[in-house]
């Protein structure tokens, strides 16, 4: 079965098939809504061939919906049918949750997900855990967000955008006990140095991530707390 993949971010949504070299991007923004987001979607994807969908949302999924509005998006998204408008069997993970899914190697991984703002999770012995550590106070009365988020980088400039990036890296890794960290999203290209156990991840992961929901037959996925979780079959 091919599967069509949709990445959701503050600046670009990302399009990608099984099959297909070449992915879509496709402006974003607050003014973007899910029925924009689907007839965009539609259009550039028309004469491609899919039978299921993945999505990764940029916000609070619960039992496969999106129980908050994206913080960098239009509103909307609560409550929309994905399986109506894309006429596809459809899951919708986190954003940072299917990156990190399709980054994951073993152990215990935290994923940050450097973009307009800042994805999260945690995958533990094959166990995903998408986490909102981006809105936790950091310093100075601001979050983690405000610091590595885009808003953080133009605030700071880089230099010290990157010296953030090394410390935040280093509390979480330390915080979380984490053996492996992978850095992605868009702004990650722009550290000059890796911080100390961490590696640079690949924005074509999340749709490696988007493919394993469906098709990976050596993980399981079965629901749990907030999110789907994936396990090794025994």
């Amino acid at each position: 079965m091919k599967i069509l993949v949709i990445d959701i971010g503050g600046t670009h949504i990302k399009v990608l098939a099984t099959g297909r070299r070449k992915r879509v991007l496709i402006p974003s923004g607050p003014k973007m809504t899910p029925e924009k987001m689907v007839a965009a979607v539609r259009a550039a994807t028309s004469q491609w061939s899919y039978g299921a969908v993945s999505i990764g949302y940029p916000g609070f999924v619960v039992e496969g919906r999106p129980i908050t509005e994206a913080y960098h998006l239009g509103h909307g998204w609560v409550g929309f049918d994905f399986e109506k408008a894309l006429e596809r069997p459809t899951q919708i993970l986190n954003d940072a949750a299917m990156q990190a899914l399709g980054s994951y190697e073993g152990g215990r991984m935290l994923f940050l997900g450097l973009g307009t703002g800042l994805g999260s999770a945690l995958i533990v012995n094959h166990v995903l855990e998408p986490m909102e550590l981006a809105h936790m106070h950091y310093k100075k009365n601001r979050s983690y967000e405000d610091f590595l988020g885009l808003k953080g980088l133009k605030r700071q400039g880089k230099k010290e955008w990157r010296h953030h990036v090394k410390e935040i890296v280093r509390q979480l890794k330390t915080a979380l006990r984490a053996d492996d960290v992978v850095l992605g999203g868009g702004n990650a290209r722009l550290l000059k140095k890796l911080p100390s156990g961490a590696r640079l991840g690949n924005n074509d992961n999340a749709f490696r991530g988007g493919y394993r929901l469906w098709k990976n037959k050596e993980l399981k996925f079965t629901q749990a707390g907030s999110e789907p979780v994936f396990k090794p079959v025994s």
